[in-house]
């Protein structure tokens, strides 16, 4: 990963939210609100939570006198999260670190993270951060994208823009969101970490879209692979976006669009 692949800033928060969310990650939010809500947890921490999808998703099913920590390393992505969110006096918002996390050992029932664990410099050091603020017995869920090649939109842009700049190809895709998939991997750093039953489910949803341009525009706007574009020539974002848009439509049709995503979900005990 390199260090502008953690840079989501500008209009990047807002297209994040308004594209990507509803196109990828809402069917996972869903998923992971219902596993974390399973544990009954009093005391939640959430990390990398971006522009808030899980939040907004499970705030409504923690208990009444429940605390809910919402942080991200980005203040731009968390106050975008927090002008989402309904008002809620059990939610409070927080930048930190994964990796030097400001919380005392033992604080946390749960601490989840949706696919942000590809984003960390050191996952080792972010796990052991993350057992270190878990009462004994806490939970550690989240989830984290499959290869590039399972997740079928994201390998068309990157396909298509490859293209573009046969020279230097963005792979901001493929690099980081999609460049941690060993699932021998993440065990193996998770139980380095001192985590234990760790148990790991692939599951694939569909990503939907009402055309072809939606998710152009939400992978080569929406994420850095906007700062990379704009690096290799500042007038070619909207050209490479509608090339990439042209890509997805020569293979999924000029209407509503459909494609597989796929991630692995992740429990550890603490």
């Amino acid at each position: 990963m390199l260090e502008a692949d953690k840079l989501f800033a500008g209009s990047i928060p807002e297209n994040y939210d308004r594209y990507m969310v509803p196109l990828i990650f809402e069917p996972f939010a869903v998923d992971l609100a219902r596993r974390a809500a399973s544990f009954s947890p009093q005391a939640v921490l959430e990390v990398a939570a971006g522009t808030g999808v899980v939040t907004r998703v499970l705030a409504p099913k923690l208990s009444p006198d429940a605390i809910y920590v919402v942080t991200d390393l980005n203040q731009p992505m968390l106050d975008y999260a927090a002008s989402r969110q309904a008002p809620d006096a059990r939610v409070h918002w927080r930048q930190a670190d994964a990796l030097a996390l400001p919380f005392e050992d033992a604080a946390f029932d749960l601490v989840c993270c949706q696919f942000g664990a590809m984003f960390f410099p050191s996952r080792p050091s972010a796990y052991r951060e993350a057992r270190r603020v878990l009462k004994p017995g806490g939970h550690f869920l989240f989830n984290v994208w499959d290869r590039i090649e399972e997740n079928i939109f994201a390998d068309d842009v990157t396909n298509a823009l490859a293209r573009i700049f046969p020279n230097d190809p963005p792979r901001f895709l493929a690099r980081t969101p999609h460049g941690y998939h060993d699932t021998a991997l993440i065990r193996g750093e998770l139980e380095e970490a001192g985590f234990s039953d760790v148990a790991i489910e692939t599951r694939a949803e569909q990503s939907r879209a009402p055309s072809p341009r939606i998710p152009a525009v939400a992978y080569c706007q929406g994420t850095v692979l906007r700062t990379e574009i704009e690096a290799r020539d500042p007038g070619k974002l909207d050209v490479a976006t509608d090339y990439a848009a042209s890509a997805i439509a020569a293979r999924h049709g000029s209407g509503a669009v459909a494609a597989k995503i796929q991630a692995h979900v992740i429990v550890a005990l603490a």
